[in-house]
């Protein structure tokens, strides 16, 4: 009796955050954009050899004491429990459950946690390339976007404007500049 082995290889792939990002956008009394972003998270991902289209654990995880819109009492007001409750809920975590792909575009669906509440979003991926570094390495580029209600996810604090309008909009915009390093097994 023959007995044939998988011979797909399992690929690991994880952040290189020297050229990744994780950047929103909230309207502000609803007639500019307030753009922040995380400045601590990492990204991972299992492959079958480089093709990404299989891919699964997909996972992203955001530390949310890292937030950053270049304003320290606007980010301490984010971090406090009005807005994220970084104390009792230090990460935002993103898990795919599926990926659509079609040609270099895809659809990325799965569930984001955010303040301890747990909701299947889809995000738009435009896949950049593979490609080897001039040291040696492997890596894989993707940019990502799409938006949430922040609401759904507990961030409900609000102000009324004198003229009646509000402080911050409930739609949140977010881009992601991700490139990924393939890892190498010892």
């Amino acid at each position: 009796m023959k007995t044939v082995l998988d011979s797909t290889v399992k690929t690991t792939w994880t952040i290189d955050p020297a050229h990744s990002e994780l950047v929103f956008k909230v309207k502000h009394l609803m007639i500019s954009n307030v753009t922040g972003r995380f400045k601590n998270f990492t990204v991972s991902a299992e492959t079958d050899g480089d093709d990404f289209i299989n891919a699964k654990g997909i996972k992203l995880v955001a530390e949310v004491n890292s937030i950053d819109t270049h304003n320290e009492q606007r980010d301490n007001h984010l971090r406090s429990a009005d807005f994220f409750d970084a104390e009792n809920h230090p990460q935002l975590i993103f898990k795919a459950t599926r990926y659509e792909v079609n040609g270099d575009d895809g659809k990325l669906t799965g569930d984001l946690s955010i303040r301890g509440i747990t909701k299947s979003i889809t995000v738009n991926v435009e896949q950049g390339g593979i490609v080897k570094d001039p040291y040696g390495q492997t890596k894989a580029a993707f940019s990502v976007n799409g938006k949430i209600s922040r609401k759904e996810f507990g961030l409900t604090w609000n102000a009324v404007t004198e003229a009646g309008g509000v402080v911050v909009a409930d739609e949140i915009k977010f881009q992601a500049e991700i490139q990924l390093v393939k890892q190498v097994l010892n």
